[in-house]
């Protein structure tokens, strides 16, 4: 890993809204309280749904295509890294290590594709500080809802 900061995240929920293209995840911080949601499209929900019920599909489907193609290259999922938010955008690296030589191998991909990525090859998701920073929620932190109006007398 860079320089920066990169804190573990586990997979918390999925929200999939089954009337509409509008689904998220929601990355927890491990062993902490911070949270934060990114939106992701349907085919990658999908994906994470399978990869958490353990599901099979006949033939394989993208990310398991993509995953097949780095192992049968010789490399494997070593970690996505959520490296920064820029315009409310996220941006990531999908980790690979070359298993002749051991080096790493950092590519960029869209945060649902390296996290679908990542729990296929059950390697880890991490985030930089920073970022977890700007986007962040929990009891600790800013409330990102406004706080309730007081009672009328």
């Amino acid at each position: 890993m860079s320089d920066v900061r990169m804190i573990e995240v586990l997979l918390g929920r999925i929200v999939i809204h089954e009337q509409g293209d509008s689904h998220y995840i929601v990355l927890v911080e491990k062993g902490g309280k911070r949270h934060f949601p990114i939106v992701i499209g349907r085919a990658e929900v999908s994906e994470i749904r399978r990869v958490i019920a353990n599901e099979d599909v006949p033939r394989p489907l993208t990310h398991q295509l993509a995953h097949a193609i780095a192992r049968s290259l010789g490399a494997e999922v070593v970690r996505t890294e959520i490296v920064n938010l820029a315009r409310n955008t996220f941006f990531a690296l999908l980790i690979l290590r070359r298993e002749a030589d051991g080096t790493e191998v950092a590519i960029d991909a869209r945060p649902s594709d390296a996290v679908a990525l990542a729990l296929r090859a059950k390697a880890p998701i991490f985030v930089a500080e920073s970022v977890l920073e700007q986007v962040r929620t929990d009891h600790d932190g800013p409330d990102p809802l406004p706080p309730p109006a007081p009672p009328e007398p």
